[in-house]
């Protein structure tokens, strides 16, 4: 058996078939760590696709970009930082905002580099989308928001950005929830080759390696996407609307470009920024997260995921796992909002 499917998670889909290869990193007791399709009390009821929009967003200048975010709740609340995944925006936390928002949190939901609003400060910064760089950035808004501490919470790439955040910068993070487990990843790891079907499940990332495959990405970007939403989450019936409110982050001048280098740079195909090799360096080593943890599953996630029992043991601090039901599939934070908030609120409380 190979970690490549856990540890790389390589972002999204991590999208679209099933984890045919997971490390197995061995059992710890049930104690720590339930599986339950049951949502503790807490939240009122609530429908998924109640809210369809947030307030007017904001921009603020943070490292190397101008970074487009939505923001809601009390501004002297608990800080509550959520990344999205791809191919998907900061509309995957629309309905979960405004529940964490009544909890007494503020909740910021930054669009990731390449999407939506967000832009770089400089036509001459190399778009680097490699493993490290979400977290980066979020580090800098955090700072530019003069944020020294958050509950943290992702799925796809925003999941692996929260792990890598907690991994290199623990003091920066209360609590985490992240959806489909420990996503810390090892481009040696990822180097090792696996048997046909399981490379069969990242049928997207060898098409992306090729130039054809650049190009009718950039002509087929929404189409793509969509078909990406149906394969991660077979259970989900979304609208067209829902997915086109989406969809418009990927106009970004830069999409492409980030999608692509990050995917690439997973094999070896796209260089990566030596300032960052050290930080890389201790990702690659793949430590254990030790702040508290919550982690989710969705019961229908059509993406490649390892069993809860593969990861556990990656979390030392207090920790607990849930398996949502319902039909959940991988963008679970849209599909099922409430036991998201829920989650968040319950880690803040460890």
């Amino acid at each position: 058996m190979t970690d490549r499917i856990d540890t790389r998670r390589r972002g999204f889909m991590t999208s679209a078939a099933l984890a045919i290869a997971a490390v197995q990193f061995g059992m710890i007791g049930s104690a720590r760590a339930q599986s339950s399709n049951a949502l503790p009390p807490g939240l009122p009821a609530f429908k998924p696709g109640s809210n369809t929009s947030f307030g007017p967003l904001k921009q603020i200048n943070a490292g190397v970009l101008n970074v487009g975010y939505a923001e809601a709740g009390p501004a002297n609340g608990p800080v509550v930082i959520l990344l999205h995944g791809w191919p998907y925006d900061i509309h995957s936390y629309v309905d979960v905002a405004p529940l964490l928002a009544s909890a007494g949190y503020r909740v910021i939901i930054p669009y990731l580099r390449g999407h939506g609003t967000t832009r770089f400060l400089s036509a001459e910064t190399y778009r680097n989308g490699q493993q490290v760089m979400a977290a980066v950035d979020a580090i800098a808004l955090m700072d530019a928001l003069k944020i020294d501490k958050a509950v943290l919470g992702g799925f796809d790439w925003g999941a692996g950005a929260v792990c890598n955040m907690a991994v290199l910068w623990p003091e920066r993070c209360k609590a985490l929830v992240s959806v489909s487990g420990y996503l810390v990843g090892s481009p040696e790891l990822n180097a090792k080759p696996l048997p046909p079907a399981a490379e069969h499940a990242w049928w997207y990332e060898f098409y992306f390696a090729t130039e054809r495959g650049r190009s009718g990405y950039d002509q087929h970007r929404k189409d793509f996407g969509k078909l990406i939403w149906q394969l991660a989450s077979p259970k989900w019936n979304f609208d067209d609307a829902t997915y086109d409110r989406t969809a418009t982050a990927f106009d970004n001048p830069d999409y492409v470009d980030i999608v692509i280098n990050h995917y690439r740079w997973w094999l070896g195909l796209a260089k990566g920024e030596s300032k960052y090799d050290g930080l890389e360096q201790r990702l690659a080593a793949r430590p254990a997260i030790t702040v508290p943890t919550i982690t989710l599953e969705g019961e229908a996630n059509g993406a490649p995921h390892p069993d809860s029992a593969a990861y556990a043991s990656k979390f030392s601090g207090k920790y607990a796992h849930r398996l949502i039901g319902g039909g959940t599939g991988h963008n679970l934070p849209q599909e099922a909002p409430q036991a998201f908030a829920q989650a968040i609120i319950d880690v803040a409380g460890y």
